[in-house]
């Protein structure tokens, strides 16, 4: 057991870190993520850090006391060997698992803030730092949500989450199990399909891609399977002018969705509102009704979109426990 200053967080030594992360938990590792997990009000369980960090990570600590989550110190050799990797930064986040999202619920996102679905497709991906960057860029181009095989693809692993930044906690994820088969599905929803080919004639600066999409981004190696290029409503490509021939998978992917993304409106949030019920009762009103209640001013309205929950600041934390 540790001393510290009785104002700080209590920590506890752990010897044997088998039983930190257990079965059906999840690990949330980086400064960030772990941050952008408090953020979204994930389900904690414990909060892991290695004491040589501690100064740069009193914030988390305390934060995670006043949530009454237990706070366990742990060597760094220990903490990459549970997360798999070296760069957690020294903390990382013990949580609930996460709940998937479905097919449904991404476009029920985008009909909720009256917009034309937008969702992007990873074909197959097995770096989880492509994995995680493309999230990265997905959220921030205000994607609906992110659809993914559950079979030979990379893992949404701590690594992954590590590299999108935190932006796991503020998206959509459906993973699938016949990838072509959803792409069906949403061609008959009425998405296009679009995905990028080196031997496609049409430059994505030249295509249009306003309206329902489902952008595809292949895999690193091998590019989109034969399934799923099947399924494309319309193939484009990035020119290149040096001499390498291809694109890393996630700058690839980012590209085409940053060009997406200028095509398409942005959602204001004082013009988007969620999705009627037959249930609400402005749901049946009369055209004229509604059309009166649009022509006078309306108050502002909370954002229904973007879906980043109020961050929880260190400043509400019991004056006593700050150092």
């Amino acid at each position: 057991m540790r001393s510290f200053d009785s104002r700080r967080p209590r920590i506890e030594s752990a010897n044997e870190t088998d039983a930190l992360v257990g079965e059906g938990e999840e690990l949330v590792a980086g400064k960030r993520p772990v941050e952008e997990a408090f953020a979204a009000r994930r389900e904690a369980i414990r909060l892991l850090i290695v004491p040589e960090r501690r100064a740069a990570l009193d914030a988390l600590a305390i934060h995670a006391t006043t949530l009454r989550i237990p706070v366990i110190e742990l060597e760094g050799g220990s903490l990459t060997s549970l997360a798999g990797f070296d760069g957690h930064q020294g903390v990382a986040l013990v949580v609930k698992p996460r709940a998937h999202a479905t097919v449904d619920d991404i476009l029920a996102h985008a009909r909720a803030r009256n917009a034309a679905p937008f969702v992007l497709i990873l074909d197959s991906l097995e770096d989880p730092q492509n994995f995680g960057t493309l999230l990265r860029s997905a959220e921030a181009c205000g994607v609906d949500g992110v659809i993914y095989p559950t079979h030979r693809a990379a893992p949404l692993s701590a690594a992954a989450i590590k590299a999108s930044a935190g932006a796991t906690e503020h998206l959509l994820l459906a993973p699938v199990d016949d990838l072509a088969g959803t792409l069906a599905d949403l061609h008959t929803d009425g998405l296009r399909v679009v995905g990028a080919d080196e031997d496609a004639s049409l430059s994505y600066s030249e295509a249009d891609l306003r309206g329902p999409l489902a952008l595809v981004v292949g895999s690193e190696g091998k590019g989109m399977s034969g399934p799923v290029k099947r399924r494309l409503d319309l193939a484009i490509r990035i020119p290149m002018q040096g001499k390498i021939e291809s694109l890393n998978a996630a700058v690839a992917g980012s590209i085409m969705l940053f060009a997406a993304a200028q095509q398409r409106p942005v959602i204001d949030s004082k013009d988007s509102t969620k999705a009627k019920t037959t249930d609400s009762p402005d749901a049946a009103e009369p055209e004229a009704v509604a059309n009166s209640k649009r022509k006078s001013p309306a108050p502002k309205s909370e954002p229904t979109k973007p879906a980043r929950p109020k961050r929880m600041t260190i400043e509400q934390v019991d004056p006593e426990l700050l150092p």
